[in-house]
C-alpha cells in the first residue's frame, strides 16, 4: 500500500500528539506524584499543530476548530511556565 505525504504526516502529528501522554505517566510514576512536565506542552503543542495542518488539508472544521482550539492553550502553558520560572516549580499541578 502506497502511503501519501498527508497521511504519513497525520499519523506523525498523532503519534507526537499521542507521546506526550507517554511522558507525563513516565515523569509522574517516577516522581511517584501526578506531574505534568513542561516536555508535555511541548509535544502538545507540535503534535497539535501538526494535526491541525492535516485537518486544514482536509478540510475538515471539527478537527480544525478542535486543533486550533488546543495550540492556544499549549502556547498560553508555555508562556506561563516560563514567565514564573524561578518562582515556583514549573513542571507540576498538584
Amino acid at each position: 500500500m502506497k502511503m501519501n505525504f498527508w497521511l504519513i504526516w497525520g499519523f506523525i502529528g498523532q503519534a507526537c500528539f499521542f507521546s506526550r501522554f507517554l511522558i507525563q505517566w513516565m515523569v509522574s510514576e517516577k516522581e511517584k506524584r501526578s506531574v505534568i512536565p513542561v516536555q508535555f506542552w511541548y509535544f502538545s503543542l507540535i503534535g497539535g499543530s501538526m494535526l491541525l495542518v492535516y485537518a486544514i488539508q482536509l478540510k475538515d472544521p471539527v478537527f480544525i476548530l478542535g486543533q486550533a482550539g488546543g495550540a492556544f492553550i499549549y502556547l498560553r502553558n508555555l508562556m506561563l511556565i516560563y514567565r514564573n520560572r524561578g518562582k515556583e516549580s514549573d513542571s507540576t499541578i498538584s
